[in-house]
């Protein structure tokens, strides 16, 4: 009992910890010696006047590329009209996206790179495809000839911070007396650099300003979305052809983005999703509260299996409770709250495992066939309730952490690949509960009944393969050809699957006096078995009689 409550307390502060770092839709990611040549930022889907935020707080390359143009690094920003499908290939090819000869883009679908000059100290934009976006940006400045010395004395100076920053304030005072000699003093407000809108449908081409500070570079842009532009957009950190001598070099940069829709912080396909987890938690607790009644009414009939049903459909409906919450406060504030994320994720975690719990109970036969787990099926349990707990963690983990992140992918291949040995796990007690029935359906002397929970757990066993292939496959597959803003679509097909399945299920087990499959006479004598019987000499002349309750004859066919 101590080992369990540690447990929970160790799940509750890992919960926690994971949550500190989550910024949901206000994303802020810091990669340190990172070596990818291409990183996915973030991908989400913009209505008409969504606007999108990014702040490069610090980029700093190695030095042996950081004045190289042999080696080009900045942003893409593309749109696909399905999940999925980019407007350019992004897989990890000799071609560079960023440069000249290879950013052409797609005719149709708008593109905007973000090339960064680290020796022209600029971010060059470029803009293709169809759009009516307007970026709104810091241009760069034309510069004085003091200006372009003191530059290119920052360039020369080492990165690795040796120089004392009394020398800096030394180099700028200077600077700032022959500039004072041939130019008259000007009011800050006047000479501070303002931020300039560009429409990025007429201006295909534009250049702003690049900053360095201590090293590291760092730029910022603010983009509308327009009405012919909308859609669902990928986020990427190129740093192409990061190769030398035949080692990647490590590079480091803090980006900051922030993605907003009209009504909120959600993309557009996550927008509906707050209303449709409230509507689906309200039908799964009615579904449940129809399920005890009906426990209650055939109390005689019903088996502890009934109630660990009834508790999953409960914990299922206060799951998507949670969830549809956590959604709205990231709707609203742009990050969840710690409190209501980690109630969903505790009732999440217990959703999963009272999920795989029941449907092992089910496919084993437990109450409905027998009442003793063979060590075969006990290893089951071993084997899918720790699964489930570490597809629960990295379900946690995944939602926890920023997509640039190399950490995310990792997860996600760990959550797939489990849930999948999960799905196939459960299976097997079904596959044996048919393989039992069937052995003792020509052994115990209980054909018919037998051959009643055979066909049962065989609609079962169709019923577990139907819901894990449309959950699994399908739906994924809807998901990736539906619209950008229709693609909420694929959380409901799921949760009405879901719902589906469990009341299947339900039905087809419900503890009623006139359900066939549990409620099976247990005299063989009173069933009428749909067997033929062949005829022969030995059998010849015998007839088939069947009996009342009394003893008497009421019946007889003749065999002739």
């Amino acid at each position: 009992m101590a080992v369990t409550q540690r447990g929970c307390v160790v799940v509750g502060y890992l919960l926690i910890l994971l949550l500190v770092g989550c910024r949901a839709r206000i994303h802020k990611l810091t990669l340190r010696n990172e070596t990818r040549v291409s990183v996915d930022l973030n991908n989400f889907g913009f209505y008409a006047n969504g606007t999108l935020d990014v702040n490069l707080v610090s980029l700093r390359l190695p030095n042996e590329q950081q004045n190289s143009s042999a080696h080009p690094v900045g942003f893409s920003l593309s749109r696909s009209r399905v999940n999925g499908v980019l407007a350019y290939p992004t897989e990890e090819t000799d071609t560079c996206p960023l440069t000249p000869t290879e950013v052409t883009g797609n005719e149709e679908e708008p593109v905007i790179f973000f090339i960064i000059d680290t020796i022209g100290r600029s971010v060059t934009v470029k803009a293709t495809g169809n759009q009516d976006n307007l970026l709104t940006a810091k241009p760069k400045a034309d510069e004085s000839k003091g200006q372009r010395k003191t530059r290119a004395a920052d360039d020369a100076k080492p990165e690795d911070g040796d120089q004392k920053p009394d020398d800096d304030k030394k180099d700028s005072t200077v600077v700032e007396k022959k500039e004072d000699d041939t130019v008259p003093k000007a009011p800050v407000e006047a000479t501070k650099m303002e931020e300039n809108q560009f429409n990025l449908g007429t201006t295909k081409q534009l250049t702003i300003a690049l900053d360095k500070v201590d090293g590291a570079y760092n730029f910022s842009f603010h983009m509308q979305v327009g009405s012919q532009a909308q859609g669902l957009y990928s986020l990427k950190f190129h740093y192409c052809q990061n190769r030398v001598a035949g080692r990647r070099l490590p590079y480091s940069f803090t980006v900051e983005v922030t993605e907003k829709n009209p009504g909120g912080y959600l993309s557009a396909a996550e927008i509906p999703l707050s209303r449709l987890y409230i509507c689906m938690a309200g039908i799964f607790f009615t579904a449940a509260l129809v399920w005890v009644y009906t426990l209650m009414k055939h109390r005689y009939s019903v088996f502890k299996i009934h109630w660990l049903m009834a508790a999953l459909a409960f914990t299922k409906s206060i799951s998507l409770v949670f969830h549809s919450i956590n959604f709205y406060f990231i709707n609203t504030e742009g990050h969840p709250i710690e409190g209501w994320a980690v109630m969903y994720y505790i009732t999440h975690l217990l959703k999963g495992a009272l999920l795989f719990i029941t449907l092992a109970l089910i496919g084993t036969g437990w109450a409905f066939v027998k009442y003793i787990l063979s060590d075969k099926e006990k290893k089951i349990f071993m084997i899918v309730i720790p699964l489930q707990v570490l597809a629960n963690v990295a379900y946690i983990i995944i939602e926890s952490t920023e997509e640039g992140s190399s950490e995310y992918y990792l997860w996600k291949e760990i959550l797939f690949l489990v849930d999948l040995i999960c799905c196939g796990a459960i299976l097997f007690p079904v596959v044996w509960s048919i393989r039992h029935l069937q052995e003792a359906s020509s052994t115990d002397g209980k054909a018919a009944m037998n051959l009643e929970k055979l066909k049962l757990f065989r609609h079962y066993y169709v019923m577990i393969v139907c819901y894990i292939y449309f959950t699994r496959i399908i739906a994924i597959l809807l998901k990736v050809t539906m619209p950008f803003q229709w693609q909420w679509c694929y959380e409901f097909l799921v949760e009405v699957s879901t719902l589906v399945f469990f009341v299947m299920t339900g039905y087809k087990f419900r503890p009623a006096s006139n359900n066939p499959y549990l409620q099976l006479p247990q005299d063989e004598e009173d069933v009428e078995m749909d067997e033929v019987v062949t005829e022969s000499g030995v059998l010849e002349g015998i007839s088939k009689v069947k009996k009342t309750s009394n003893g008497r004859e009421r019946q007889k066919e003749s065999a002739l």
